[in-house]
C-alpha cells in the first residue's frame, strides 16, 4: 500500500521540520509537500490533493482557521490542527474544530525532546485514526449506494406535520423522523444501525434477562416518561439567558479532601446557588469531534432543562476554559469549566478542566457537587469519562441519564455498563453515520448497554423528551 500523502503547513521552517520528521516515523505517512501560510496550503491542497493536512493555528497573510474554512468549501478532508498555549491561539483552535478540524495537538517544546517525542505519538494516533475514519465512512457509503441501486426506491416518509398523534407504542422510535414499527424496534443485544436513506436512527428497548419481560408499552412508560412534545416545541422551551433569574452566590466551600492547593476552587462571588432537591442528572462523554458535537447538543436544551449537565471532554488544561466560553454563546443553558466545590444546578452545564478528573459527590446539606482531582490519568486521560460515570454509581436518588458520544478509545464505555446494569434511567451513544470517530460509542454499544442509539441531531430533542 502506497503511504498517504501529508501537506504539513507551518510558518516557521524549524517546526516543519521537526512535525514532518515525526509524522514519517511512521512509514505509513509520507510528507509530500510543505506550505508556510495558509494562502499556499489552499492552493497545495488543490494541486497535490494530500490524504492529511497538519496545519497551524497563527499563521502571517491567511491563518489556519481561514485556510481551513476554504479546504473544507472546495476539498473536504482531515486536518490536524497545531496549537500554541496563547489565549488567542486557544480561541481558535475550538473555532477549527467547530469548522470541521478533525482534532489538534498542541505545538511541542522545541527545548525538551520528551515533549516532542509525547506530541508525535499524539500526532501518528490521531492521523490513523483519521485515515481509519475516512476509510469507515468510504466504506459505509459505498454499501449504502450498492444498497440504494438494488432495493425498490422506499416513499418518501411522511412530514411530520402530516403525521398521526404518536400512539403510546410508537414513543420507542429513534429520534424524531418518522414512526418505528414493533418489527423495526431493535432489541439493544443485537443493535442495529438503519441507513440514512431509512431514517435518523434506533432507539433500542432495555432487555433484562433475570426479569420477566413487560408489555411494550409498559417497556415504553419505564423508559420515556411524560407526553412526546409536539414538533418545533423544543426550542420555544428555551427563554434567553437575560429572561433566567439571578442567583445569589454563597459562602465558598472549603476544598475536598485530598484536593491539593492547584485545584481550582470557585470563589463565593463566583458560585451560583444550587437547587436543594435536585431530583435528575445528565452526564456525557466525548473526545475526537467532541467540541463539534457538544455544540450540537447543549445549543438545543433549553434553558428550563431539569437537571444539570456534567460533561468530561478529553482536552488539554486551559483549552477547556476556552471551549466553555465558546459553548457557552451558543446554549441557552449556562455553560462554564467546572471548579471545585461547585454546586450542581438544573440549567447549567460543567466541563470538567483539562488535567483533572471530575466527580460528582453529595454535600452534607443534600446537594450534589462537583470534586476535582490529579488522580493517576484512566485510560490514558485526565479527565476520563469513566471516572464521572463511575461517580454516579452511588448516587441513587437521583434520575440518572448517561450520554457517550464521537471519541477515540472506549473510555466511558465500561462504568455506562455498570451504571446501566445497576438500573440508570437511560444511556445514549452517538450513532456511527455522525461520529467524527466511532470508538467510544462502539465499545458502548458492543457492551449492550445503550437504551437509545442515535444520530447526532436527534440526541439533544430524545434527551429533553426522556428527563422532562
Amino acid at each position: 500500500m502506497k503511504p498517504y500523502k501529508v501537506l504539513v503547513v507551518d510558518d516557521s521552517a524549524f517546526m516543519r521540520k521537526i512535525i514532518s520528521d515525526l509524522i514519517e516515523k511512521n512509514a505509513d505517512f509520507q510528507v509530500t509537500a510543505t506550505a508556510v501560510n495558509g494562502r499556499e496550503a489552499v492552493d497545495k491542497v488543490k494541486e497535490l490533493q494530500p490524504d492529511l493536512v497538519t496545519m497551524d493555528v497563527e499563521m502571517p497573510e491567511m491563518n489556519g482557521l481561514e485556510a481551513l474554512k476554504l479546504i473544507m468549501l472546495d476539498h473536504p478532508l482531515p486536518v490536524i490542527m497545531l496549537s500554541g498555549i496563547n489565549e488567542e491561539g486557544m480561541k481558535e483552535t475550538i473555532l477549527a474544530l467547530e469548522g470541521g478540524a478533525f482534532d489538534f495537538i498542541r505545538k511541542p517544546s522545541v527545548s525538551s525532546s520528551h515533549d516532542i517525542n509525547s506530541v508525535g505519538e499524539s500526532l501518528r494516533e490521531q492521523m490513523k485514526e483519521a485515515m481509519l475514519a475516512r476509510e469507515r465512512r468510504e466504506a459505509r457509503s459505498a454499501s449504502e449506494l450498492s444498497s440504494a441501486e438494488s432495493t425498490p426506491a422506499l416513499q418518501p416518509p411522511e412530514s411530520a406535520s402530516s403525521m398521526p398523534p404518536a400512539k403510546p407504542a410508537d414513543k420507542q422510535d429513534g429520534g424524531g423522523g418518522g414512526h418505528t414499527s414493533g418489527k423495526e424496534t431493535q432489541d439493544v443485544k443485537a443493535p442495529i444501525l438503519r441507513p440514512l436513506s431509512q431514517g435518523t436512527g434506533i432507539s433500542a428497548e432495555r432487555k433484562r434477562e433475570d426479569k420477566p419481560q413487560l408489555p411494550r408499552t409498559e417497556r415504553t412508560r419505564s423508559v420515556s416518561t411524560g407526553e412526546k412534545p409536539e414538533v418545533g416545541r423544543i426550542k420555544s422551551l428555551s427563554p434567553k439567558k437575560s429572561d433566567v433569574p439571578v442567583r445569589e452566590p454563597i459562602p465558598p466551600r472549603t476544598p475536598a479532601q485530598g484536593a491539593g492547593p492547584d485545584i481550582p476552587t470557585v470563589s463565593g462571588k463566583d458560585r451560583k446557588l444550587g437547587a436543594k432537591g435536585l431530583t435528575k442528572l445528565v452526564a456525557v462523554g466525548c473526545s475526537t469531534g467532541g467540541p463539534r458535537a457538544l455544540k450540537a447538543l447543549l445549543e438545543n436544551i433549553p434553558a428550563d432543562f431539569p437537571a444539570p449537565i456534567v460533561i468530561v471532554q478529553h482536552m488539554p488544561p486551559n483549552f477547556t476554559k476556552s471551549l466553555a466560553q465558546r459553548l457557552n454563546t451558543f446554549s441557552p443553558l449556562d455553560v462554564m469549566e467546572a471548579e471545585q466545590g461547585m454546586i450542581l444546578r438544573k440549567g447549567a452545564a460543567y466541563i470538567a478542566p483539562g488535567g483533572y478528573h471530575m466527580k460528582v459527590t453529595e454535600t452534607a446539606g443534600g446537594q450534589y457537587a462537583v470534586a476535582l482531582s490529579k488522580d493517576e490519568a484512566r485510560n490514558g486521560h485526565r479527565p476520563s469519562v469513566d471516572t464521572l460515570f463511575e461517580s454516579l454509581l452511588p448516587l441513587k436518588a437521583l434520575e440518572r441519564h448517561a450520554v457517550i458520544m464521537t471519541g477515540m478509545g472506549s473510555d466511558g464505555a465500561k462504568m455506562m455498563k455498570s451504571l446501566y446494569d445497576a438500573g440508570i434511567t437511560s444511556t445514549f451513544a452517538e450513532s456511527e453515520e455522525t461520529c467524527v470517530v466511532y470508538g467510544m460509542p462502539r465499545s458502548a454499544v458492543e457492551l449492550r448497554c445503550v437504551t437509545y442509539i442515535l444520530p447526532l441531531q436527534d440526541i439533544a430533542p430524545r434527551l429533553v423528551q426522556v428527563v422532562k
